[in-house]
């Protein structure tokens, strides 16, 4: 039987960033880093078919909302990128091997086989990074590294996956000496950092790495898009809790003709930013239904709620709010059903090195989300816009609700969040 100490980590770590666009990154800090890159360049016409894409997708979605069912008991706001989530976890699938495998298959929905399930995802981020018709005010990337102890030898197989599917080369770092491994955090802090404008400052917090760390696998993703027509008319008012107690809070107007569904204790509207490739859908339970909406939520009922939407000339009154989480995921993704990728005696990741000789330690996300009159991490504006005489359907978001930032296109869900305060 192995110690603990026999066993290396690997610290999974990975960030989302609602942001301003980053420059080009280099490598940052002052550990001495070393790019191990595949000789394979990344495949841009992937062999995925159509159904592989959409079943990638919808595995993804699944994966959304049972991760939300995982973490919702947890107090306050929650905002997560199961996108994001579900890229940077694929890339640990792909050497995982045995019971790990399946554990890992079943809690993260991955139904397509290794072989198909990496294109499938390449494609999918490469569609995903295509600009809509108008790319103005729009911008999304993601951005996947892997960062490797110099002297531990990774399979060129694993290494040839991830350079052709996910366009990652390992970063040749060392964790074993105290001062060169903070210089490697510092390094991978400041890839993410450079990744999201400054947003996520620290994904590792310190202790995290230990002497046993031998690969961190890091996924940034990045979003910003403006409104299709933007708010206007902000003022402050008063948002009820879910206890009752209210907030003032800044309330922005918008007159729309979009997706709007009237249901069964529910309100919920699709706003379109710009090119109407993404959307955020709001879902507004009623008053004192929000425990009751928010247990039944999964992919089948967020998938029926999007077939009710229906064009309608609707008046949202919505709250400005930015905030920032950070989730550490092992619980969550321990209880969705992958325990033995966490421990030390069963996890099988010999994939990757041809040995059962690494575990996952951490599982760490961070994500930021600002929203306000023009879009998403914006500068604030108010403007005046004629309206149609007619009466709208009114909806009026001053109590806890939850939001979905949705790619229309593939309806890959990049986010996921609750407000429960906006001034939290």
């Amino acid at each position: 039987m192995k110690s603990l100490s026999q066993m290396l980590r690997i610290v999974f770590a990975l960030a989302t960033g609602l942001s301003l666009l980053a420059s080009a990154c280099g490598e940052a800090g002052k550990a001495q880093v070393v790019l191990a890159q595949s000789e394979k360049p990344r495949q841009t016409s992937p062999t995925a078919s159509e159904s592989a894409l959409t079943e990638a997708a919808a595995g993804n979605n699944a994966f959304a909302f049972g991760l939300y069912q995982a973490i919702r008991g947890g107090e306050g706001n929650l905002f997560y990128s199961p996108y994001s989530i579900s890229l940077a976890l694929a890339m640990t699938y792909a050497g995982a091997r045995g019971e790990t495998e399946k554990q890992m298959a079943e809690a993260l929905h991955f139904t397509l086989p290794q072989e198909a399930l990496h294109p499938a995802f390449n494609a999918l981020d490469l569609q995903l990074a295509q600009p809509p018709q108008t790319d103005e005010g729009f911008q999304l990337r993601t951005a996947n590294s892997l960062w490797g102890q110099k002297d531990f030898t990774f399979r060129a197989e694993y290494l040839d996956l991830l350079a052709e599917n996910y366009g990652a080369g390992l970063r040749l770092v060392d964790f074993k000496d105290d001062a060169a491994r903070q210089q490697a955090r510092s390094a991978i802090n400041a890839w993410v950092s450079a990744q999201t404008e400054d947003k996520i400052k620290e994904l590792l917090a310190k202790g995290i790495l230990t002497q046993d760390t031998r690969l961190v696998l890091a996924n940034a993703i990045y979003f910003k898009a403006e409104w299709e027509k933007h708010f206007y008319g902000t003022q402050d008012d008063v948002f009820t809790l879910l206890d009752g107690a209210t907030v003032v809070v800044p309330i922005m107007t918008n007159r729309l003709v979009v997706p709007y569904a009237d249901g069964e204790g529910y309100q919920a509207v699709a706003i379109p930013y710009k090119g109407s490739r993404m959307q955020m859908v709001v879902l507004l339970p009623d008053e004192g239904q929000f425990d009751a909406f928010e247990q039944t939520l999964d992919g089948e009922r967020f998938s029926a709620i999007l077939q009710a939407l229906q064009p309608t000339d609707v008046k949202v009154y919505l709250p400005k709010f930015d905030y920032d989480a950070s989730l550490e995921l092992k619980p969550a993704l321990s209880d969705m059903g992958m325990p033995d990728a966490f421990d030390w005696q069963r996890a099988d990741f010999s994939g990757m090195t041809g040995e059962r000789d690494l575990v996952l330690s951490h599982v760490v996300h961070k994500a930021f989300v600002a929203v306000d009159e023009e879009g998403t991490e914006a500068a604030a504006a108010t403007g005046v816009v004629a309206e149609i005489v007619s009466m709208p359907f009114l909806m009026r978001v001053d109590h806890p609700f939850l939001f979905v930032i949705r790619d229309a296109e593939t309806g890959a869900i990049l986010f996921v969040g609750r407000v429960l305060d906006p001034t939290k």
